[in-house]
């Protein structure tokens, strides 16, 4: 993207979908980009915990993909961060502000792992 598209440029203005190259030193929506360093924080707890203890959310190969996405997200974002002070957005709807494929994946991640939550089938326990 960086290499390819000057920052604000944009192809497909109008279609559907477009591509335009963003940079975002905040968070979701850019907001708050003063606390860059409290994003990297929390990008390094989410790769901890789900590195330490994700195997606990399940072993089903959805839980996996699921806590895979979040974790790919999360680093990714957390290198550009790191490196760059900042992520590269690109993906324009024209109704959402500009994102990336690391926040889809985080979005998705999340929304997917608290929509089957209550999903999970309760622990049996052998009568005493």
């Amino acid at each position: 993207m960086v290499s390819h598209l000057p920052l604000d440029g944009v192809i497909g203005r109008g279609a559907v979908v477009s591509i335009d190259h963003v940079e975002n030193s905040g968070a979701a929506f850019g907001l708050f980009p003063q606390f860059q360093w409290l994003y990297l924080i929390v990008a390094a707890l989410v790769v901890a915990y789900i590195l330490l203890v994700g195997w606990r959310y399940g072993s089903t190969v959805f839980r996996q993909v699921l806590l895979g996405m979040i974790l790919g997200g999360a680093v990714s974002n957390g290198i550009d961060r790191a490196l760059q002070g900042r992520v590269v957005d690109f993906i324009e709807l024209h109704w959402w502000p500009v994102f990336n494929v690391a926040d889809m994946c985080i979005v998705i991640g999340i929304a997917l792992s608290v929509l089957t939550v209550g999903f999970q089938r309760p622990a049996t326990h052998p009568a005493a």
